[in-house]
């Protein structure tokens, strides 16, 4: 759905779509409307982590997200500011977003991969190549 600043939370930092809140358990984030990445604020993604069935949250296709690894300028939908991109500690197949001052996007089906660290994280790891640092 196209950005309505009446309706949406905010513009998705990856294809400018809208962005509305989801919640479970109380903590509340941002999934885009159109990409279906995930938007967390600070130390969000940790609590939806240890939190039971938090992945229903991430309801878009793993191989669609990865598409948006392409994209080359994500800034910060909060302040603006370049994000940081990176990979996730342990996960390096996982590419994120980070501003140091307010959160992290993670693309479609990242969360749910995420939240469960296996073996196989190693061996997607060496499929998908390395990014710049590990968070």
């Amino acid at each position: 759905m196209e950005y309505d600043q009446g309706a949406h939370a905010f513009k998705c930092p990856k294809c400018d779509h809208g962005m509305e809140e989801v919640s479970h358990d109380g903590i509340v984030i941002e999934r885009c409307t159109n990409c279906h990445g995930l938007w967390f604020d600070t130390d969000e993604v940790d609590q939806l982590s240890s939190s039971e069935g938090g992945h229903a949250l991430d309801t878009g296709d793993p191989e669609e997200g990865w598409k948006w690894d392409t994209v080359d300028e994500v800034d910060c939908p909060h302040c603006g500011k370049k994000m940081e991109k990176t990979a996730a500690e342990g996960q390096r197949h996982i590419w994120i977003e980070v501003c140091h001052e307010h959160g992290m996007l993670l693309d479609a089906g990242e969360f749910t991969d995420y939240k469960d660290k296996t073996l196989l994280d190693f061996f997607r790891g060496l499929i998908k190549g390395t990014r710049h640092e590990t968070l």
